[in-house]
């Protein structure tokens, strides 16, 4: 058990018969009136997102969650398998379980949050930052420098990103999988 003041961003918590993680949170304490904590959380089953508002000092159940470190192996028809670092065993999850799909590529190392009582797998997530290689791009023209603009480019998982002009086809970069947006160039 936990009250509002343990609130962080990443807890996970019993809430309405499921299991949420807490994206962010804020304590408010108005003029008049008791203090209250207004939260957004994600449906760790379903992805979707619910914003609640929590009286202050309320007893919340908080579930066990543990991160484990696996690698990505290959997709096949009943969905994405997993071998895990430490132990070498090896994990299927379905699609819907699986976060930034098209920027994972063979050999991704990866983090699958399990729920600690059941060993239930309950969604998988890249690293905050993955290195991927530009299969395809317009070339930029000569003269073309003003700033801010971007262009499509294709990786080589298949994803789509928008990258500065001066960056070329063949060329390495890292890209942010929470926000799919260039970052910079990897030598």
């Amino acid at each position: 058990m936990a009250t509002t003041a343990d609130f962080r961003n990443g807890l996970c918590i019993e809430f309405s018969n499921g299991l949420y993680q807490i994206i962010e949170f804020q304590h408010v304490k108005p003029g008049k009136g008791s203090a209250f904590v207004r939260t957004k959380l994600r449906n760790l089953a379903t992805g979707r997102v619910i914003e609640n508002t929590f009286s202050s000092g309320v007893q919340v159940t908080t579930a066990r969650i543990e991160r484990r470190k696996h690698q990505f192996l290959y997709k096949d028809e009943y969905g994405y398998n997993f071998m895990n670092s430490a132990t070498f065993e090896q994990v299927m999850l379905e699609d819907k379980l699986v976060q930034n799909v098209d920027l994972m590529k063979d050999g991704q190392e990866t983090e699958i949050l399990f729920h600690a009582d059941t060993e239930t797998p309950l969604f998988c997530e890249l690293p905050p930052f993955v290195e991927l290689e530009i299969n395809y791009t317009e070339p930029a023209l000569k003269g073309d420098t003003t700033s801010g603009v971007t262009k499509p480019a294709t990786l080589e998982t298949g994803a789509t990103i928008r990258v500065p002009l001066f960056v070329g086809q063949g060329e390495k970069i890292r890209v942010d999988t929470r926000t799919y947006e260039y970052v910079e160039r990897v030598k």
